[in-house]
């Protein structure tokens, strides 16, 4: 009886070689990750991005394999080769690949050199380098959670900026050759001040100085009209969300461009009260 993993590779490098056209001699095929229904042992990379209230701007989600649905993989030519006789052999003539997959474990198969596989994507590629950003919300200076605020005085929101918060961030990502770079910087942040009002600010603010006295904020602020009293907690449930514009390029001159968008959110609470005239 064949152990798993040796009919698993049989049956991928079976698949693989019957869905395969030929290419230049000697090529490697280009393999890298994707989406990768491991039910068909399939090849390939996918072009979507990812979807979560907190991260990919379009594109469909990415989910673990099972049954009909996809999972996100990875393979590699395995180094070194394994000898004849080895459990991942696969055969004279053939290179053998290790694809891992989220959620699904690891397969293995073999291919001729001479396979055409499908190219890397650079836009998986630049997805993978904004991964490696942690990019965050935006760290909201002011207003303080702490702070006490009154109705009819102008607010003025600003945030604090950081790689990770604000940018500017990059990254790069390797895969068949080919790497990714890919630049972050916040394009806005829209402010939901929990009274029912929106504002829209293209930069992260500006600070407050004593000597601006009542003035409004010249970029980014807002004056609450009503007190948060009538709040379950007495304040108003703050939410300021970035819009995340990224510049990805394929390294080499002329190489392919594209753009990326994330999004992100922070919460806080803001306390507003109003001033008590003593008579």
């Amino acid at each position: 009886m064949l152990k798993r993993p040796a009919v698993i590779s049989l049956m991928a490098a079976a698949l693989v070689a019957a869905g395969s056209a030929s290419a230049h001699a000697g090529d490697d095929p280009n393999i890298s990750t994707g989406n990768c229904d491991l039910m068909s042992f399939c090849v390939g990379v996918g072009t979507d991005g990812h979807g979560s209230k907190n991260s990919r701007g379009t594109g469909k989600e990415h989910n673990a394999s099972n049954g009909d649905r996809k999972a996100d993989c990875t393979t590699r030519r395995m180094a070194p080769q394994p000898p004849p006789g080895s459990l991942y052999y696969q055969g004279e003539g053939k290179i053998a690949y290790e694809r891992t997959c989220t959620g699904g474990g690891t397969t293995f198969f073999g291919a001729a050199p001479s396979a055409n596989a499908p190219a890397v994507d650079p836009a998986v590629l630049a997805q993978q380098a904004v991964d490696k950003m942690k990019l965050a919300g935006p760290d909201i200076a002011s207003p303080r959670a702490a702070g006490k605020y009154t109705v009819g005085v102008p607010v003025w929101m600003w945030v604090n900026q950081s790689a990770t918060t604000y940018g500017p961030n990059s990254a790069s990502a390797t895969a068949g050759g080919v790497t990714v770079t890919a630049t972050a910087q916040v394009s806005q942040i829209v402010w939901h001040m929990g009274d029912g009002t929106t504002v829209t600010c293209a930069g992260p603010g500006t600070p407050y100085a004593g000597s601006a006295g009542m003035a409004e904020s010249p970029t980014c602020g807002h004056m609450y009209s009503t007190t948060s009293a009538s709040q379950a907690s007495g304040k108003y449930k703050l939410t300021a969300t970035s819009t995340w514009a990224i510049n990805w390029q394929v390294a080499g001159d002329g190489g392919q461009t594209g753009q990326l968008t994330e999004i992100r959110q922070t919460q806080t609470q803001v306390a507003i009260g109003e001033l008590q005239v003593v008579r």
